[in-house]
């Protein structure tokens, strides 16, 4: 047997076994999901067993209790909440972020590297650490309770880190199509609209699909500086656990629900996900 059969066969093998690895970690990580989806569908005295039962009879009980049929609270509110401030946010993020962007790349400023560290070192800040004077400055200014508010603090908590992802994107922009741009008489809004956006259009997805999913996950500031007119989804999804009852299929339904938009949103976008975060791996 020749040294190239032998290398392509252990490069096959090893090949195979770095699949099966990647297998069995995506399995893992399915799991808790596929158990939080199995719980949603029994009732609650099921759900609350020990071990669980795997044969239990499935009912829809779960999702009808969060959609209000039991004369709770209605959820919409909430999802409504939770869809403007993440996406108003994540377009502020995006028009915001890619001039400084373009700004530190394309045309990098001095000690653009130190630029990046600060908008980086923003976020090294406890986010608990700065609850406390956002609070007094919302209840000052008549703020509380806004869902604009949450719209201002999700953009600046999600522009360092997408000026960031953006300005290793925005450097794979052949720097010649837009000087040819420029030549032919482009601005800057134009370029940045026209050329750049579409070039670096993975990048921009990926970074928008971060903001999206950082602001649609967020609770800490949502629980503390929100009521009853801008609660989000997290916030109310805290609400179904209690001191006294069963509330673990409720929960779980919720939990799914929920998740739904930010798994639809990876769905969609996941070839550009994986095109976006890929850029800049190979030279």
């Amino acid at each position: 047997m020749s040294s190239i059969a032998v290398r392509t066969r252990g490069r096959f093998r090893g090949g195979a076994g770095l699949g099966l690895v990647a297998w069995l970690a995506g399995i893992v990580f399915f799991l808790p999901i596929a158990w939080m989806a199995l719980t949603s569908f029994h009732s609650e005295t099921d759900a609350a067993t020990n071990p669980p039962s795997w044969g239990a009879a499935l009912t829809l009980d779960g999702y009808r209790e969060f959609f209000g049929a039991g004369g709770g609270a209605s959820p919409w509110p909430a999802l409504i909440n939770s869809t403007v401030a993440s996406v108003t946010s994540t377009l502020l993020v995006l028009l915001l972020a890619l001039p400084a962007a373009y700004a530190l790349s394309i045309r990098p400023v001095k000690r653009w590297t130190d630029v990046l560290f600060f908008f980086l070192s923003t976020k090294m800040l406890p986010v608990v650490a700065g609850l406390l004077p956002i609070y007094l400055f919302a209840k000052n200014a008549g703020m509380l309770d806004n869902v604009w508010l949450l719209v201002i603090l999700y953009t600046s908590m999600n522009l360092p880190i997408a000026v960031w992802m953006m300005q290793s994107f925005l450097a794979e922009v052949p720097v010649a199509v837009i000087e040819a741009a420029q030549i032919d008489g482009a601005r800057l809004p134009t370029v940045l609209a026209r050329v750049v956006a579409p070039i670096a259009l993975p990048g921009i997805a990926a970074t928008a699909l971060i903001c999206f999913i950082f602001s649609w996950n967020e609770l800490l500031f949502a629980r503390v500086l929100t009521g009853v007119v801008a609660e989000t989804a997290p916030v109310f999804l805290t609400g179904f656990i209690t001191s006294q009852g069963l509330f673990l299929a409720k929960v779980c339904a919720a939990s799914l629900v929920i998740s739904l938009p930010v798994l639809a949103a990876g769905f969609a976008a996941q070839d550009k996900l994986v095109q976006g975060l890929s850029l800049g791996a190979v030279k």
